[in-house]
């Protein structure tokens, strides 16, 4: 990347995160309740807002030095001021995270998993999201708000939020509601003082179901959101 690119997505970023900081999730269309609502998404003050834009500027350099996915994103969150993780403390880390996100889930519908130093939340769509709609049903609002502040607790792991669907409707259609669906569990987390640059979402429609599409259970199953929270280390890779 030359520098003339460089300097344009700099610019490109840092004039979103100023548009972002106008308003919070949501807002513009009123899909959250209104401010007084005490599940309702928090707004962000002036401290917020002159702090994401700081950090902001360390995120976006971190941003266009990594080489990977993965490791832009890692640099990312260092330059915005987050420490890595390194040796036998990851376990131990992720250990009291998942301990905590159990108890702040528990009888909400959420499943929690591990898989080595990757917790797991499997959000379902019966509990989240209303059929064939995007926008997170309000009643989910106070297990996201839980969620989210352990999340933010915890704020040494890059938080992937993956949307997926059934194989119900062509490809072009659940691409985009995979897609939405994520983006709204991470504009929810982002009202609730998750940091940005610690989020990716992704949408992946049908391509990867975890039960059979050709049972009603097996679809249900199959609609949902997961986030991974992956442990931010500085292996230099």
């Amino acid at each position: 990347m030359n520098l003339s690119i460089k300097i344009g997505v700099v610019g490109a970023i840092v004039l979103s995160m100023l548009a972002g900081c106008a308003t919070y999730p949501g807002q513009a269309n009123n899909q959250y309740p209104p401010p007084n609502d005490p599940n309702a998404p928090s707004g962000m003050n002036h401290k917020g807002k002159n702090a994401l834009i700081g950090t902001g500027i360390g995120a976006v350099v971190g941003l266009l030095a990594g080489n990977s996915a993965k490791n832009r994103r890692e640099k990312a969150m260092i330059g915005a001021g987050i420490g890595a993780l390194a040796g036998v403390g990851v376990g131990a880390y992720q250990d009291r995270q998942e301990a905590e996100l159990r108890r702040q889930t528990q009888g909400t519908g959420v499943q929690v998993q591990r898989d080595g130093d990757v917790i797991k939340l499997n959000l379902p769509d019966g509990v989240t999201f209303d059929f064939n709609k995007t926008d997170v049903k309000p009643q989910f609002y106070p297990a996201l708000n839980n969620i989210a502040h352990t999340i933010g607790q915890y704020n040494q792991t890059i938080v992937e939020i993956n949307g997926h669907t059934d194989n119900v409707g062509g490809v072009a259609v659940n691409q985009r509601i995979s897609e939405q669906r994520a983006q709204s569990v991470a504009n929810y987390f982002a009202g609730q003082g998750v940091q940005p640059v610690r989020m990716e979402t992704h949408g992946y429609n049908f391509q990867y179901p975890i039960a059979d599409n050709n049972t009603d259970a097996g679809r249900a199953a199959n609609r949902r959101v997961e986030i991974r929270l992956v442990p931010l280390t500085n292996n230099g890779t």
